[in-house]
C-alpha cells in the first residue's frame, strides 16, 4: 500500500545537503539515508534478476533499466524513478514513526509482504507485462536490506492508509455496501458508435441537433462496419476488461444519444471522431459487479491516500545525488526529476497503491 501514498511543504537541504558528496549518500529524507553503494546494489539486482526487473518497472510504471545491457545503460529515467519510490517509501516509513508513533510488528510484516506481492502481480496484469517467476520469488531476489526495507514502507503505507476517515475498508460489508450505494455505475451497457471523418463533423452535428437517432446518425455518417447496423457494436458487463473504458465513454450522456462532444481515435491510419451512445443498461448483480466495485473502492482510497502522501512529501526535508536527479515541484506535488538528458525530461512516472484496471475496448 505504500504506492498509495506518493508525493508535506517542500523544504529542500540547500548548503548542507547532508554531506552527500562527503559520505557518499544517494537520497535522505529528514535525515535518513539511503548510501550509495546500497541505491547501486538496488540498481544492479535489477538487472541480474529478469523476474524483479520486471515486477518492480511495472510498479513504477516505467522500464528501470534496459535489461540485458549491463549496468552503464540504466537509464537516467530508470535511476529516477526507483530514486523516487525509495524516497516516497522513506518519506511515509518516518511519518509514520515520528507523527503517529507507530512501528510495524512482525504481524505487520507478514502481512505487508503478502500485500506488496499482491501490489506487484497486479501491477504486472495491469500493465500487460508477462514476468518470470512469482512476485515472492522476486522479492526473494532482492538484496536482504532491499527486501527489508520494501516491507517496512508497504507496511507503514498500510497502517496510515488504515487512519484515513476517507479510507473504506475491503470487507464483504462494506463492498456491498458501496454497490448499493453506487448500483448504477455497475450496470450491463449496450453501446452503439459512430466513427466520423472530422470533414463531416459539421453535418454530423446538424443531423444530431434536428433530433436523428443513434441509427440513423451511425448509418449516415459513420465509417466503421458497425454502421451497417445502426452502429450497434455490443453489450458490456463488469466482469469485462473493457468495462471500465466503456463506462467512462458513454459517461453521464442520456440513454439513446450520442454525446456533442466526441473522443477522439486513430482509425485506418487517421485520426477520426467516436461518438459512442449507451442503447441500453440493465443492472448487474453483485457477484458479477464485486471486482469492479473493489477497483473502484481501491481507486477511491487510492485518491485520498495520496492526498496525504503529498502532504508528506511537502514537508519533507530532501537531499539528493544530482547523478539521480533534482528535487522540484512537479504538476501533481514535489517529485524527482531525471536529469537533464533531453529525451529523460520531466518528472519520473510514480503510481497509486492501487488504481482501477482499464482497457481500451476493440
Amino acid at each position: 500500500m505504500r504506492r498509495v501514498i506518493i508525493v508535506l511543504v517542500l523544504c529542500v537541504i540547500g548548503a548542507g545537503w547532508y554531506g552527500l558528496a562527503g559520505s557518499k549518500v544517494a537520497l535522505a529524507v529528514n535525515g535518513r539515508s539511503l548510501s550509495e553503494s546500497q541505491f547501486a546494489a538496488e540498481l544492479r539486482a535489477f538487472e541480474a534478476n529478469p523476474g524483479l526487473f520486471c515486477y518492480m518497472s511495472s510498479l513504477a510504471n516505467t522500464a528501470l533499466a534496459q535489461h540485458g545491457a549491463g549496468r552503464d545503460t540504466v537509464t537516467a529515467a530508470g535511476e529516477t524513478a526507483w530514486a523516487n519510490l525509495r524516497l516516497e517509501g522513506i518519506a511515509i516509513d518516518q511519518y509514520v514513526a515520528v507523527a503517529l508513533k507507530h512501528r510495524p510488528t512482525s504481524a505487520d510484516l507478514a502481512s505487508a509482504k503478502t500485500s506488496l506481492e499482491g501490489e506487484m502481480a497486479q501491477a504486472a496484469a495491469q500493465t500487460s507485462n508477462t514476468c518470470s517467476g512469482t512476485p515472492a520469488q522476486a522479492l526473494a531476489a532482492m538484496p536482504a536490506e532491499m527486501r527489508a526495507a520494501q516491507i517496512e514502507d508497504q507496511a507503514s503505507s498500510m497502517y496510515l492508509v488504515s487512519k484515513l476517515n476517507a479510507t473504506i475498508p475491503l470487507t464483504a460489508t462494506a463492498i456491498k455496501a458501496y454497490y448499493q450505494a453506487h448500483q448504477s455505475n455497475y450496470d450491463r451497457i449496450c453501446v452503439s458508435v459512430a466513427v466520423v471523418s472530422p470533414t463531416r463533423l459539421s453535418a454530423f452535428a446538424a443531423s444530431q441537433a434536428q433530433g436523428e437517432s443513434v441509427a440513423q446518425l451511425a448509418k449516415t455518417y459513420s465509417v466503421d462496419t458497425s454502421a451497417a447496423q445502426g452502429g450497434a457494436y455490443g453489450c458490456f458487463s463488469p466482469s469485462s476488461s473493457s468495462y471500465a473504458s466503456v463506462r467512462s465513454d458513454v459517461g453521464a450522456t442520456p440513454i439513446g444519444h450520442f454525446p456533442t462532444t466526441p473522443l477522439s481515435i486513430n482509425y485506418n491510419n487517421g485520426t477520426y471522431a467516436l461518438f459512442v451512445a449507451a442503447t441500453s443498461k440493465s443492472p448487474t448483480p453483485f457477484a458479477q459487479a464485486q471486482g469492479v466495485v473493489i477497483s473502484d473502492i481501491q481507486s477511491s482510497n487510492a485518491t485520498a491516500a495520496n492526498s496525504v502522501k503529498a502532504s508528506i512529501l511537502y514537508a519533507a526535508a530532501v537531499a539528493l545525488d544530482p547523478a539521480y536527479g533534482r528535487w522540484g515541484l512537479g504538476s501533481s506535488g514535489p517529485t524527482i526529476f531525471a536529469p537533464g538528458l533531453p529525451k529523460d525530461s520531466g518528472p519520473a512516472t510514480t503510481t497509486q497503491l492501487t488504481t482501477a484496471s482499464t482497457t481500451p475496448y476493440q
